[in-house]
């Protein structure tokens, strides 16, 4: 890997002038889908690198950059959730693999730390998404974090900086990532053949990883029909849509909603869409009816929703009752 993303040339440029103030941890934050690993990646490759490019970039030549491309660098080790590891497939057992980072995991690292750099120089622990491991892996990390081994350097990355623990936040020094900006992320998705880059960014919540993967997102023609629906909400069938929706992950048909809701309010408020460009007149004729306190209530009600989605038993009743609110909020 010797590329960044097009968004994330200052967030580089910034990277290299730690390379003069090294810190015992780095965390690397931002939201999802915006290439914070991959970035994570290339920096810990540039810093084994026995001879680095000018702009940082490892030489992709040295034994120490076949070793990382061979993922057997004696000074690097990478922890993820057993889901991300193996692509979510079921282990022999038939144990289903974790989406955390285990206590063990940690402790595994116990050789690691106890070694000397194989090159002399530095050594590096990347962590993704940190927020994955639990309550034991967090406090036996912390250990180490607070008395790291000589020229060990720690590199978090996190969606969600803000489900860490507090001690490790203070023992890192964090690095907030640029948001990409549109017309960069724009062009580099229509490289990779993506069809509407405009409407896949903005579905996507202008995260450019998950929009390239757009047309193969599950659920694509049932977001259509929900947009169909709702777009009428006096005729909207609450029980039918439900029905339709019910097999879709219920986070997924929130952040639709979510999205939805925020241009109706956007278009009332400041007169400008975010996540549904090219509707401004059928979203304009919406929401010109609509009381703003009622308006206010619908986002406040899919925030609420946001987070009860991931613990419904059913699915079918979750979103009945949620379309009948937005039904009723929006013709009164």
């Amino acid at each position: 890997m010797k590329h960044i993303y097009p968004w994330q040339k200052n967030d580089w440029v910034h990277l290299q002038k730690l390379r003069k103030h090294p810190a015992q941890g780095l965390l690397l934050t931002g939201t999802k889908g915006i290439g914070k690993l991959e970035l994570a990646i290339n920096y810990a490759k540039s810093l084994l690198c026995q001879h680095p490019v000018e702009s940082g970039f490892a030489c992709g030549k040295c034994s120490s950059c076949h070793w990382f491309e061979q993922g057997a660098h004696p000074d690097y080790r990478l922890l993820q959730p057993g889901a991300l590891d193996i692509d979510g497939e079921a282990s022999d057992s038939g144990k289903k693999p974790s989406k955390q980072i285990s206590i063990d995991q940690i402790r595994g690292l116990a050789d690691f730390f106890g070694m000397s750099a194989h090159q002399g120089g530095r050594r590096v622990i990347l962590i993704h998404p940190a927020e994955a491991m639990n309550i034991n892996a967090a406090n036996a990390l912390l250990k180490s974090l607070e008395e790291p081994p000589q020229g060990l350097l720690f590199v978090l990355v996190s969606h969600k900086p803000q489900q860490l623990l507090p001690t490790i936040l203070s023992r890192c020094l964090a690095v907030a990532l640029s948001a990409p900006d549109v017309s960069s992320a724009a062009r580099w998705l229509e490289e990779q053949g993506v069809k509407n880059p405009a409407q896949a960014l903005a579905v996507s919540g202008f995260a450019p990883l998950q929009a390239a993967q757009f047309d193969e997102q599950p659920g694509s023609e049932e977001r259509e029909k929900l947009l169909r629906a709702i777009r009428l909400p006096a005729t909207l069938d609450a029980f039918v849509l439900a029905e339709v929706l019910q097999k879709i992950e219920q986070v997924l048909v929130v952040q639709w909603l979510q999205q939805w809701c925020y241009d109706l309010n956007s278009m009332k408020f400041a007169g400008k869409l975010r996540y549904h460009p090219g509707e401004e007149v059928t979203i304009k004729k919406l929401v010109d009816p609509v009381a703003p306190l009622n308006l206010a209530r619908l986002h406040n009600h899919m925030n609420t929703a946001k987070r009860e989605a991931r613990h419904t038993l059913n699915p079918k009743l979750f979103f009945e009752s949620l379309l009948l609110v937005y039904r009723q909020l929006m013709v009164e």
